[in-house]
């Protein structure tokens, strides 16, 4: 059976549940370093504000794997990080990350938010016109601010985030120059540019459209307000391969192509040196975690079923989005994949599949299974139905040493926020 590669085996995973009962998520540490370098490489050539190298930056998104040992690699790694909550923002300042290394892009946001956003010196990245002055109103107008940019139908999204026409975030275009020009009458002096209009895309000469589209729309801020934007943010939405018949997005490509649409576009109007940020997290970590379960049970009714002590609370996005995880037996990577099964969890829902209809080899009771790429969106997206609690997480060090950095959700903290009689 041709199969996609782990960084470990069945011996070494016989070791780790020793200590770690399944379910558990683990991450390659030493994967996510290298796969972050990459990206900086790619991207070395985009200016400072002084025009001097460095001008590079991804704000991990933190919804995507918001586990403080991770953030922490990443920082060392250059990062800053993309925050969506209050909780975001604390798990940052707990770690030490303030002022401009967080960017707070938030939607329906709270006032208290923007607030702890402000008090951490984060930069706001504003969701809507109407924000502006509910913003300087309550927490004050900060001297930089940024804004997300939706371009409608002007551009294509996707199943995940959906037409942009459709979705609930962002400025229009008229919206957007009106609301620099009411930021600014509000005593904002610095300016940022966004936008985010697909997740999980890997064509990587969207992103080189998404460039073109906002260096345009920077330049008629300029020309129209006068205001000369410091960065844009390109957001995120990288995607990763999950089936093994894909191809990764080359960073180099998308860093050529975007760097001939500022030369083309952006040193002509003036705007160089222009910094160029993401907010990627998908993939940084996706494709570096995995989540590790057991098989506990096997059924035959009209179709055939293998049951794991893992669920749709520790994987959500299969039973969420019909999502494709790929799946390995370790120890039978080269059987035949000559079984038909759906993969399940135990939850009382009967989209808590991992897999429908998936070729795999005989799977056996006892056999460990592991599903790839949950390195983000995994975890992160767990919950508690059925009071199913949620799992430990792993992080497999460089040196093949294992640590556990979150430990398994227990019945008592289930019942930790009851009142019980």
């Amino acid at each position: 059976m041709k199969d996609r590669t782990l960084p470990f085996d069945r011996p070494f995973l016989d070791r780790v549940v020793q200590d770690h009962p399944t379910p558990f998520h683990i991450y390659d540490e030493a994967a996510i370093r290298d796969n972050a370098r990459a990206m900086y490489k790619a991207f070395s050539w985009v200016p400072d504000r002084n025009g001097g190298p460095g001008g590079f930056c991804n704000y991990f998104a933190v919804k995507a794997l918001p586990n403080p040992h991770i953030l922490r690699v990443l920082r060392e790694e250059g990062m800053g990080f993309d925050c969506s909550s209050i909780a975001e923002l604390v798990l940052c300042e707990r770690i030490g990350v303030r002022g401009e290394q967080i960017m707070f892009t938030s939607n329906d946001t709270p006032l208290s938010e923007y607030a702890k956003a402000r008090e951490l010196g984060g930069i706001i990245n504003l969701d809507d016109i109407t924000h502006i002055e509910y913003l300087a109103a309550g927490a004050g107008m900060p001297e930089l601010i940024c804004m997300r940019y939706n371009p409608g139908p002007l551009r294509e999204g996707n199943v995940i985030i959906g037409k942009p026409e459709e979705a609930k975030y962002g400025f229009t275009r008229e919206q957007i120059i009106e609301g620099y020009r009411a930021a600014r009458d509000l005593g904002a002096v610095r300016f940022g540019l966004h936008t985010m209009v697909a997740s999980n895309e890997l064509n990587p000469d969207y992103f080189v459209e998404t460039a073109v589209m906002l260096f345009e729309l920077a330049v008629e801020l300029k020309q129209k307000l006068g205001i000369r934007v410091e960065f844009v943010n390109l957001g995120g939405g990288i995607g990763i391969p999950y089936r093994p018949e894909q191809t990764a997005v080359d960073y180099q490509r998308v860093s050529d192509g975007v760097r001939a649409a500022y030369g083309r576009i952006v040193k002509p109007a003036g705007l160089d040196p222009l910094p160029i940020v993401l907010e990627n997290g998908r993939v940084v970590t996706g494709p570096y975690g995995y989540l590790v379960t057991r098989a506990i049970h096997r059924k035959d009714t009209y179709k055939h079923y293998i049951g794991l002590d893992g669920n749709m609370a520790n994987l959500m996005r299969p039973g969420m989005y019909g999502a494709y995880h790929h799946i390995t037996v370790p120890g039978r990577q080269n059987a035949a994949a000559d079984h038909t099964y759906d993969v399940v969890g135990s939850l009382c829902e009967n989209n808590d599949k991992f897999a429908i209809d998936r070729r795999l080899p005989q799977i056996e009771i006892g056999d460990l299974v592991v599903i790839h790429d949950t390195g983000a969106h995994g975890h992160s997206m767990g919950f508690n139905y059925n009071g199913k609690l949620r799992s430990a997480e792993l992080l497999l060090k460089p040196d093949g040493s294992v640590q556990q950095i979150r430990r398994a959700e227990t019945l008592d903290d289930y019942f930790a926020t009851l009142d019980l009689l």
